[in-house]
């Protein structure tokens, strides 16, 4: 490392067989290192050896170094700058990532740069997993009729990233089918200690630590890698080598103690850390676990409970490495000499675990317990992650869900809906009857669970058991399983229960994220018919990590988030609103009634399998040939060259605008006066509302827009798929049918154009807007921008002209976001919201923001006569910094260029 690295007398060096090892010896810069947080050491390693890049600087590394758990509590927040190790991303995002890299090249070069200096600089793998949809399912086929079907939809999206796979260093595709991109980094991607060429001829280790364009990339955590999900042009910027600036968290610790249950998986487990964690309220926190209960998590149950750290609000859910970490390594076939190079380094810094030392525990900003005996069988539904139910009180909570219209949100039940029910024949000729809590559709899918042996093996099992009872699935419910990686595939067929999840209709459809995020495909039209004309409240249960409306199917208006095993036994059931202790599943052969307690697999009975069943072999296998891909894909022929050929036919990828017009001096900053509230929305809208990723209806502007061009219904595919295109996914952009503006009195994508009163599309609204020279804004409430980690939910509104957003809070990535669009996030004061201001969505808004704004700094609004204060949130100078360029890639662009 170079000489100007003021903490280089830090530095040390050991040997292993033959080779020369370097690393910064954190434990002896300040006896205040063995109090931080473990997560907080991953922090301050990469200051340390970045401190000689101008990004990073020695005050960064003090501040670090001087975390204690008061600071931010008592309002002294400090910023800080992270450089992480690598960054991964997914191809719903990785597309408009490249996408937006093969623009700026066109941009630099236009301005009398090199394009080649828009390259990743910071590793950068994507994997391929978010395209696949369940098409076809129930069918020993399915798998490779899904597949087919995702080439001929995606072929051009594809053939595009295998040319920015061949353009751009330092970037790794992982082809479609290899599995879903956070379990492809658990098994395969993830260095856990990374080793790199020092100028000195040593090989330096640095601890591994990741972003990504997925807000689900917290689920590495379980490993002790310390990742979590930005904004797509975050990523990109740190793609170029951008370093990220952040507040130094608070830390909370969440001690574990106790054992599970013989009964509970891992999914209950974190169903319930989820509940938990969002009521104590933890957003923008990183949140550590410790005590002696986590040695008894496997690290994919830890993994699990990483995961859904965006459902629960934290940054990140870190479980700092132990034995058991390292023994995961061997077990996913990493070699022994990487193994024991990766136990000296942590021993040398401090950074093994070992969980039954307390003297090891660390100084947290707050400290919760839970006690694993007390989590019981449980579910979260019907439309947030966070609101769990107990499966014995199931029945009871589905009930008056229907009763008092809870979490049914814009939809009306006529007064004996608890009466109501509609029937259909189905293709074997047989009369079926559906009512409130049928179950539609029965996914086994998702990261989240499909990464943990112990929760599809123990599903395994109980559809081999449930099959030996003579029990069976009704043919109209879609029973789906989309595994996360070939591994799993590998480990259910050598342990003998795929005839049995077979046989109940659990095919494997696909290696990728599929119902989870909506790709769940078309239900019959029988059915679909039958609950429209009934309003019927219809079921998915799905071994995923969210639930949000609309977005599982546009047909189950309620949707519950389940462990695989519970999703087999509600499919059985056919109905959410079932009590499992007194009502039976069905009769065996010989007549006998079977309950579910008599095919639920114990927790040891599970482990037995999965220790003689999931061992390296399968790994080794699985992931020697993964980068190759498929014959198709090997078939795909991609341009060559520097710059993409972008073709004007396409709608599919085409040449962003957000570097028209560009030039090398910062634009001129303008007042935003007289704008007009495009949107007046509610609390938590998520991402999905904002910008969907699921199926374009057939009425839509995009669809429109579509079919103008020559397409039908059969060939629109989904927004997500089509985040190449600026043209769609703007018309794409608040699309989604359970949107709930308060500018009208229905839920839908339509809105209100001031002063006309003419109701419209958003789109063609905001186009309206646009032609009469008004800017926009957006009003709106609580966790605005939760979920996903999605760009477009912030280029979709600035393509659509909206400059500033007014929020009661915002998600963490969300706000991020907005700032990299170069859109004004503006919050209004604590107790304050747009009701207690008294507005209505319909004034000509006046932003009263200087030139010479600062962090956190309080403006004036003026609406129509009243006025009130918000507080600008730009959290940091950086944040600044980008909004005055008109957004992070423009920044990033003109700092090539000087």
């Amino acid at each position: 490392m170079s000489s100007q690295n003021p903490f280089a007398k830090f530095k040390k060096e050991f040997q292993h067989e033959g080779s020369r090892y370097s690393y910064y010896d954190l434990a002896s810069l300040d006896k205040k290192y063995a109090q931080l947080p473990f997560s907080i050491r991953v922090l301050l390693e990469s200051a340390i050896r970045n401190c000689d890049n101008f990004q990073i600087l020695e005050k960064d590394v003090k501040n670090i170094l001087g975390w204690s758990p008061t600071k931010s509590t008592t309002g002294d927040e400090v910023e800080v700058a992270f450089k992480p190790a690598r960054v991964i991303l997914q191809d719903f995002t990785g597309v408009p990532a490249v996408v937006d890299f093969a623009a700026m090249r066109d941009a630099v070069r236009q301005l009398g740069g090199d394009p080649k200096k828009i390259n990743p600089i910071c590793p950068a793998d994507l994997v391929i997993d978010h395209s696949i949809q369940v098409d076809f399912a129930r069918t020993p086929d399915a798998l490779i009729k899904n597949q087919n079907l995702e080439f001929e939809r995606n072929k051009e999206r594809f053939t595009f990233l295998k040319w920015g796979a061949r353009a751009f260093d330092n970037m790794l595709i992982v082809p479609p089918g290899s599995g879903i991109v956070h379990q492809v980094n658990l098994e395969y991607l993830a260095r856990v200690v990374f080793e790199v060429n020092d100028s000195d001829g040593s090989k330096l280790l640095y601890p591994d630590s990741v972003v990504g364009t997925d807000s689900h990339t917290t689920m590495i955590n379980g490993l002790g890698v310390l990742g979590w999900g930005v904004g797509g042009i975050e990523a990109e910027a740190v793609m170029l080598g951008q370093a990220i600036s952040m507040l130094l968290p608070e830390v909370i610790g969440y001690k574990l103690v106790g054992k599970l249950s013989p009964l509970v998986t891992s999914t209950d487990l974190v169903l319930t850390i989820t509940k938990h964690l969002r009521q104590i309220g933890v957003v923008g926190k990183f949140v550590e676990f410790f005590g002696p209960g986590v040695s008894e998590l496997s690290i994919a149950d830890r993994a699990t409970i990483s995961n859904m750290c965006p459902e629960y609000g934290a940054t990140v859910g870190y479980f700092p490495i132990d034995l058991n970490s390292l023994g995961y390594l061997k077990q996913t076939n990493r070699s022994e000499k990487k193994i024991d190079i990766i136990r000296k380094y942590l021993e040398l810094t401090s950074q093994l675990r070992d969980y039954s030392n307390e003297s090891q525990d660390p100084l947290f900003t707050q400290v919760v317990t839970l006690d694993l005996g007390t989590v019981v069988t449980s579910v979260s539904g019907p439309k947030r992650p966070h609101d769990r139910v107990s499966v014995s009180e199931m029945k009871k909570d589905f009930s008056e869900c229907l009763t008092n219209k809870v979490g049914f949100k814009g939809f009306e039940l006529a007064p004996n809906a608890m009466n109501t029910s509609g029937s259909f024949t189905w293709d074997d000729g047989k009369t079926y009857s559906i009512t409130h809590g049928s179950v539609l559709i029965a996914a086994i899918t998702s990261c989240t669970n499909t990464s943990n042996p112990s929760v599809m093996l123990g599903a395994g099992l109980l559809a081999k058991k449930a099959v030996e009872n003579g029990l069976t699935i009704a043919p109209y419910i879609k029973t789906s399983l989309s595994p996360g990686s070939g591994v799993v595939t590998y480990y259910l067929r050598e342990s003998g229960v795929i005839p049995a999840l077979e046989k109940l209709g659990f095919d494997i459809v696909g290696y990728g994220c599929m119902t989870c995020i909506g790709n769940s495909g078309p239900l019959d039209e029988n059915v679909v018919n039958t609950i429209e004309k009934n309003g019927l409240v219809c079921c998915g249960v799905l071994s995923g990590n969210r639930n949000f409306e609309g977005r599982i199917h546009p047909n189950t208006r309620a949707n519950y988030l389940a462990s695989p095993l519970l999703v087999i036994a509600y499919a059985i059931a056919g109905r959410v609103d079932i009590d499992f202790e007194t009502e039976p599943l069905g009769k065996n052969p010989d007549g006998k009634l079977v309950y579910l307690r008599d095919i639920w697999p114990q927790r040891s009975e599970i482990q037995a399998v999965e220790q003689k069943y999931v061992i390296p072999a399968m790994f080794r296998d699985v992931y020697s040939k993964i980068e190759l891909g498929s014959p198709d894909w090997q078939g795909l022929k991609a341009p060559e060259g520097l710059l993409y050929p972008w073709s004007k036919e396409s709608t599919y990828i085409k040449k962003p605008p957000f570097f028209d017009g560009m030039t090398r001096d910062l634009p001129k900053f303008t007042a935003i006066e007289k704008a007009r509230a495009l949107l007046y929305l509610g609390d938590s809208v998520t991402t999905d509302h904002i910008s969907p990723a699921g199926s374009i209806a057939r009425n839509s502007p995009a669809a429109r827009y579509l079919s103008e061009r020559g397409l039908t219904p059969k060939d629109f595919n989904s927004y997500g798929s089509r985040r190449g295109n600026d043209d769609i996914m703007a018309r794409g952009t608040f699309a989604n049918i359970r949107l709930n503006n308060k500018l009208l009195k229905k839920t839908g994508p339509r809105t209100i154009h001031i002063p006309s009163g003419e109701e419209m599309d958003v789109f063609d609204c905001a186009e309206r807007y646009k032609a009469e020279g008004t800017p926009l804004i957006a009003v709106v409430g609580k966790d605005y921008g939760s979920g996903s980690s999605r760009d477009w939910a912030a280029k979709g509104p600035f393509l659509l002209g909206i400059r500033a957003v007014i929020a009661e809070s915002y998600e963490r990535i969300h706000r991020s976001n907005l700032v990299g669009m170069g859109i004004i996030p503006l919050q209004f004061l604590d107790g304050e919201n747009a009701e207690s201001h008294g507005l209505t969505g319909q004034e000509a808004y006046d932003i009263l923001l200087p030139e010479t704004v600062k962090p956190g700094d309080k403006v004036k609004v003026r609406a129509d006569g009243k006025e009130f204060s918000v507080i600008v949130r730009f959290d940091t100078e950086v944040d600044l910094t980008y909004f005055r360029n008109g957004g992070i890639l423009n920044y990033m662009i003109r700092k090539m260029l000087s």
